[in-house]
């Protein structure tokens, strides 16, 4: 599988890294480090990590696109929100960690699906985009082939949702044995939604 970890300005590391630990790991899997135009691009911890232009996604592909701050400014950059409504209709499946959902929303990909987000950022989120049936309490959502997930260390969680529906359970529990990680594996499990209110 082509996995596209999509990065822009001021995105949060964990966010791509905590999933890319896990992706790395499906058979053949083949990932690619992507942006709009190419290039070095910094996390908002300072890592830098260079990158190619995405044009298309190879068939069967998987459209990994992290949150973070630059989040913000992004969803109202109408020719970057256009080449993603794009790409997730070329991906097989779109992963969305944090505040990444508030990208796909904003592109119009979310419309009258389930999603959530990071609940620190709920109330913004769901500004972006009423067209988006938005969970308040969820580890993550899955809603055809998107799947979203709550904030930062979530995406970790759902990126093993995804390898054990796409891959079998048994992948995902290997994996996160090798990684000495616990997996939160019900999606409907959010202990930290009721300490915003939800």
């Amino acid at each position: 599988m082509d996995i596209y970890c999509l990065l822009f300005e001021d995105y949060e590391t964990l966010d791509l890294m905590g999933p890319v630990e896990f992706l790395y790991r499906i058979p053949e899997a083949r990932l690619h480090y992507v942006s709009f135009s190419g290039g070095m691009v910094k996390s908002r911890q300072g890592f830098r990590l260079e990158t190619r232009p995405l044009s298309e996604l190879e068939p069967c592909s998987l459209l990994l696109v992290p949150g973070g701050q630059g989040t913000r400014q992004l969803v109202g950059n109408k020719a970057f929100l256009t080449a993603l409504a794009a790409w997730a209709a070329q991906a097989q499946t779109c992963l969305a960690v944090c505040t990444g959902s508030a990208l796909l929303a904003a592109a119009g990909c979310l419309n009258a699906l389930r999603a959530t987000s990071n609940k620190k950022a709920f109330e913004w989120v769901k500004s972006v985009s009423p067209e988006v049936d938005w969970q308040p309490v969820a580890r993550w959502v899955k809603d055809g082939k998107f799947y979203t997930s709550s904030g930062v260390s979530a995406g970790m969680d759902m990126a093993l949702g995804f390898i054990a529906d796409a891959y079998g359970t048994a992948l995902a529990e290997e994996t996160a044995l090798h990684t000495e990680y616990v997996w939160q594996r019900n999606p409907e499990v959010d202990l930290f939604a009721a300490h915003y209110g939800y």
